[in-house]
């Protein structure tokens, strides 16, 4: 069985590449406008990057990497501000254009 990559003191964390993806989405979206803080969450059994408007309301969107669940529905989420899980897969790029979506959205207006 090969387990998932753990951080300092046991910890869940992004790896370099998934943060990679996730940071391309991110400063695109920060070009446009619309979000404009992130914070990154690693605890024991999830890793969470959370992104806001601004700095001091609730997440517009958490994308959480639960590697337990890789064998499942796929260890990557993204969920909305109300908890509603907006899309969820094994491969970070495909559970990220849900929220690409957003983005032409925010181009073409």
């Amino acid at each position: 069985m090969h387990l998932p990559p753990r951080g300092i003191d046991g910890q869940t964390s992004f790896d370099r590449r998934e943060l990679g993806v996730i940071l391309s989405l991110y400063g695109r979206m920060v070009a446009a406008g619309e979000w404009r803080d992130y914070g990154i969450s690693c605890l024991r059994h999830h890793a969470v990057f959370s992104i806001f408007r601004r700095t001091a309301e609730n997440p517009l969107y958490r994308i959480e990497k639960h590697p337990a669940l890789r064998q499942r529905q796929g260890m990557y989420a993204v969920i909305g501000m109300d908890g509603q899980v907006l899309k969820r897969g094994h491969d970070l790029a495909q559970v990220l254009k849900v929220l690409e979506r957003k983005l032409l959205r925010v181009i073409e207006d």
